[in-house]
This record gives structure tokens, C-alpha cells and sequence, in this order.
């Protein structure tokens, strides 16, 4: 059985999205560990804040179709796809961490190199698995954590 982290976003009525796609995933996945959801500026672009957390949850599926299951609910919450990489969307569901594989093909990369840049996905992740090991840089969440640069980008706890 693989652990499986999925960090979950969205700045359209994100109240909604967030939860409507963590029921989603509960259907298809079972029990979830939730983080904290927290409040960031739009990055890349010009838009609504978004509401970002991690869901963790433990799986036998193939990683591939983990990541199909993922689109499939991204697109019964109304995801529309866009050209541009950075913008604004209903929900957004991207596998982190599928055990310790390390995976890269096309349309996907695990672990995701974001959870070394943006710390709207390294703090909910640390949160919720702070002594699993990153399977390429060796440390653990909660290492990276406290040594991330937090200046740059301002997070704040929400709650529905």
C-alpha cells in the first residue's frame, strides 16, 4: 500500500471546490489526512487568492491511474483547462508524493518539484507528514520547512 500526497487548490468559489473535491477524493480514495487550508496571492499571474492544503491518503492503485482518478474529479468540479500554465481554476489536484517513487514522463513528475519552491505545498505537507523524507533530497518535511525562505511568500491559516 503506497502513501500517496496530493496537495489541493483553488481560487474560484474555493470554499465550494475544496470541498467538493475532497468529498470527491474521500469517495475514491477513503480516509484522507487533511492539513490546515491556507490563504496565498495568486503566483505566476494576476487573480483571486487561492486556498491550498495537502490530503494524504493510502492507496494500491498504479500512480498513473491515481492521477486520472485526480483529473476526472478536477473536471466534475467544472476545471476548465487552459493554455496558460498560471491561472485562475475551480480545483486543482496535483500528486506530490506517491510513497518514494520517483516517477517522469509527460504529463507527470513525482515527488513534484513545487514542493521545493512554493511553501503553499511544503508547509501543509510538513504539517501532516513532518517526518517523511524527501525521496530525492533526503530531508525530512518538517527540515525543509524550517529552513525554507518564508519572506517572499505570505501564507495564512482559513477555515470553513
Amino acid at each position: 500500500m503506497a502513501r500517496v500526497y496530493v496537495s489541493l487548490g483553488s481560487n474560484i468559489e474555493p470554499e465550494r471546490y475544496i470541498k467538493s473535491g475532497l468529498a470527491d477524493m474521500q469517495q475514491q480514495f477513503g480516509k484522507l489526512i487533511l492539513s490546515s487550508i491556507y490563504e496565498t496571492k495568486a503566483i505566476g499571474f494576476e487573480g483571486d487568492n487561492f486556498h491550498n492544503l495537502v490530503a494524504g491518503f493510502d492507496s494500491n492503485l498504479k500512480v498513473q491511474t491515481v492521477a486520472y482518478m485526480l483529473r476526472d474529479i478536477e473536471t466534475n468540479n467544472n476545471r476548465q483547462r487552459t493554455e496558460k500554465r498560471f491561472s485562475s481554476r475551480t480545483l486543482d489536484l496535483d500528486i506530490l508524493l506517491y510513497d518514494t517513487v520517483i516517477f517522469k514522463d509527460d504529463n507527470l513528475e513525482i515527488p513534484r518539484d513545487e514542493i521545493l519552491k512554493y511553501a503553499f505545498i511544503l508547509l501543509p505537507l510538513a504539517e501532516i507528514a513532518p517526518t517523511t523524507k524527501h525521496p530525492i533530497v533526503g530531508k525530512t518535511y518538517a527540515e525543509l520547512w524550517r529552513t525554507f525562505d518564508k519572506g517572499e511568500q505570505q501564507l495564512s491559516i482559513i477555515n470553513y
